[in-house]
């Protein structure tokens, strides 16, 4: 006969809310980082002289076809080689902005090229220098019409945070680990770990819907 014992999870609350917020904190400066890296790759890719562009689409390339996990190894184990040490909080949060920065740039290029080339025009008709239109003419709308997909990514780079646990990032997963390692409830804690993980990702999502609407001129 099988028993469920959750409370002998819950009664380590307070750990498992550290847990989550520290993966909503490694999530927020990840995704504003990431957002930004990946803008500057798609206008690299776009507008870059050909180093850049070549730059750009070789990190993309590279990071989009490999792993998230080997990703983290190598920030937290090879870096130090190099002579740059970092603590597992900040190893994941150098990993989940790569990771994140590859995959929002293409959708952003994505977005900048579906904007009409006659209203690029006639910002540049108004005397604006070429990164006014960019930042306030294409941008705005074509992070509009990606958001979405931008949402999607972000609550995908969230949920993935939880191999940072391998690295000893103390976010949501090693938490439920650390409580099934001390009173052997893996059912339970893993059972209500993921009840937590569901909630953070229909709560970010609610979240970056409401600030993309606020945000963001929707111009399609």
């Amino acid at each position: 006969m099988i028993t469920f014992d959750f409370g002998a999870v819950l009664v380590d609350w307070p750990l498992l809310l550290r847990g989550a917020g520290m993966t909503v904190l490694l999530t927020a400066v990840s995704a504003t980082l990431g957002l930004a890296l990946g803008v500057a790759c798609a206008w690299a890719r776009l507008n870059g002289a050909l180093p850049l562009r070549w730059a750009a689409t070789t990190y993309i390339e590279l990071i989009r076809n490999t792993p998230f996990i080997v990703q983290l190894f190598f920030v937290f184990f090879g870096l130090p080689s190099l002579g740059v040490k970092l603590t597992p909080e900040w190893a994941a949060v150098i990993a989940m902005v790569i990771n994140l920065g590859a995959y929002a740039g293409e959708i952003a290029r994505a977005g900048i090229q579906a904007t009409p080339r006659g209203q690029i025009e006639a910002a540049r008709s108004l005397a604006l220098s070429e990164a006014q239109v960019f930042i306030r003419v294409v941008l705005p709308p074509a992070l509009a019409r990606v958001w979405p997909a931008m949402v999607g990514q972000i609550i995908i780079v969230m949920l993935g945070s939880a191999v940072c646990g391998q690295i000893a990032t103390q976010e949501l997963s090693y938490s439920a680990n650390l409580i099934h390692s001390r009173n052997f409830r893996a059912f339970e804690a893993t059972f209500i770990a993921t009840g937590m993980y569901l909630l953070l990702a229909v709560l970010l999502r609610q979240a970056l819907q409401w600030a993309g609407t606020r945000l963001l001129t929707v111009r399609k």
